[in-house]
């Protein structure tokens, strides 16, 4: 009689496997590149961008144009958004930001242009390209800053230890959804088990640096909670669209945009914070 019951436990397991070892080797590949040179990391950027945009755009299009899109290998929604924020983000490299912006702005204009002619909603196609094109621009800004690995480095600390804390905590306690309709699997215990895990890990990353270990924990504690809004976002979309995951590239993980989609929202914010408002977000080392 156990036999039944044996599979699914076993399947959860796998996947709980797969997930940490896809998880620790996309974070280790992340902080290398990172850490090597702001142009590699511009190119790792532009190559996310790529599997992102190919799965915003296959989850946004109209049911008229599901089947007939299934049936072409790349979407031409996909070209227009990856060659428009390549573009962006090789201007952003050589500190061209308003012309960056301005393509990423352009981008969306013929994402809209094209998706209205097929009517495929085109609102929801020219939101994509600026949904992942102002992070993306907002990523290598940030590491193009005195001390931009570091800072890039930091906020990628907390969104982690956000995320896998909220997984841990929700997982554990279980209780209360913070957004049924939204998130059926987001509770309050894995929202705020996650904040916690934010600040204290980032509190040890401060303090490896030898700086102000007890203002970087309350950051990384309110700032977790940006990555949490970055992730109930893209939920609202994918509701929206009934869809459970972007993609399944990842194994364990689902999509690309799945695991960035907290990433992009912790981007804007501290490139606003940083450049904005001359935030220095390691707390006692030179930004």
């Amino acid at each position: 009689m156990s036999q039944p019951h044996s599979r699914p436990v076993e399947r959860g397991a796998s996947e709980g496997v797969l997930r940490v070892l896809f998880g620790s080797f996309m974070a280790i590949t992340a902080m290398a590149i990172l850490l090597y040179s702001a142009e590699w990391f511009a190119g790792l950027v532009v190559l996310l961008v790529l599997f992102a945009a190919r799965e915003w755009h296959r989850m946004v299009r109209s049911p008229a144009m599901r089947e007939a899109a299934e049936q072409r290998p790349v979407h031409v929604q996909t070209i227009i958004s990856g060659v428009t924020i390549a573009l962006a983000v090789l201007l952003m490299l050589e500190d061209m930001a308003l012309y960056a912006f301005g393509a990423v702005i352009a981008g969306a204009a013929a994402s809209f242009a094209y998706a209205r002619v097929r009517n495929d909603n085109p609102s929801w196609h020219a939101a994509g390209v600026l949904y992942i094109g102002v992070p993306a621009l907002a990523l290598v800004a940030l590491r193009g800053a005195p001390s931009g690995a570091l800072i890039v480095l930091g906020m990628f600390v907390v969104v982690w230890a956000t995320d896998t804390g909220a997984l841990v905590f929700g997982k554990l306690i279980g209780g209360p959804r913070i957004a049924p309709k939204l998130s059926p699997g987001k509770t309050w215990a894995g929202t705020i088990g996650g904040s916690l895990s934010g600040a204290l890990v980032f509190a040890f990353f401060i303090a490896v640096l030898g700086f102000d270990v007890t203002l970087g924990a309350l950051y990384a504690f309110f700032f977790s909670f940006v990555a949490h809004a970055g992730d109930l976002l893209e939920s609202m979309v994918k509701r929206r669209f009934g869809t459970k995951d972007s993609g399944g590239m990842i194994p364990g993980h689902g999509g690309v945009l799945d695991r960035l989609d907290s990433t992009f929202a912790a981007a804007i914010v501290l490139a606003v914070l940083v450049f904005g408002a001359g935030f220095n977000p390691l707390f006692g080392g030179q930004s």
